[in-house]
């Protein structure tokens, strides 16, 4: 089993801000995810400029795309976009559509799982070839109080055994990373908690020592 990599979603309003938080964090993970926040706020050039700097690194571009699948991905993926995300809800064809062009620059695109969806859904996703997901507890899940629990570990181990590569996402703590043993977890992802603390670096090391004593 591959140890699950460490991902630091970048969702500042400004550019400035989020490249400063990148310097500060970027050594020690291994993926520099372009929030959709960030997106919105500064467009496709704060894909181009963490490519640019940091040219080693997954880049992800966080659209949570809807529509034009192949538009959006054609403007990510040409900047130096890695991955792309997708919304769960987006119709087939534009997820279809923004795969393809993803693979043109041996690029991949995510489905970001939030609301309703369901296993066959997922097993949809897999049949066109796409095999990334994000089970996603969302910041206003968080912000009512709601914890990870014995049901969302099932999910994501459910979708494992079906085949995708799952990465985890929303208010992870180091001891969280714990609940999800034994299953292999494409990426932890984690924001504010990493570059919004004291020492970014120590904040990290504690992610990566849990990673390293659960996933041998």
């Amino acid at each position: 089993m591959k140890k699950p990599l460490l991902q630091i979603a970048l969702d500042q309003t400004d550019l400035s801000s989020a490249l400063d938080a990148a310097e500060k964090i970027a050594p020690h993970v291994d993926v520099l995810e372009a929030g959709t926040i960030l997106c919105f706020a500064e467009g496709v050039r704060a894909v181009s400029e963490l490519r640019s700097r940091y040219p080693g690194h997954i880049i992800l571009a966080d659209l949570k795309a809807a529509d034009a699948g192949a538009v959006l991905a054609e403007l990510v993926f040409s900047r130096g976009a890695t991955w792309m995300t997708l919304i769960c809800s987006a119709p087939l064809a534009t997820m279809q559509a923004a795969l393809d062009t993803a693979k043109k620059y041996s690029g991949d695109v995510q489905v970001e799982l939030y609301g309703d969806w369901t296993f066959e859904h997922a097993q949809s996703w897999l049949a066109m070839g796409i095999t990334q997901a994000i089970y996603h507890r969302g910041r206003d899940a968080q912000a009512a109080g709601k914890g990870w629990d014995r049901d969302d570990i099932e999910r994501v181990e459910k979708l494992s055994r079906m085949g995708m590569d799952v990465s985890v996402t929303g208010g992870l703590t180091p001891e969280d990373l714990r609940r999800f043993r034994g299953i292999p977890v494409k990426c932890f992802i984690a924001g504010r908690s990493l570059y919004d603390c004291p020492d970014p670096a120590k904040a990290a090391g504690e992610f990566k020592t849990v990673i390293d004593s659960e996933w041998t």
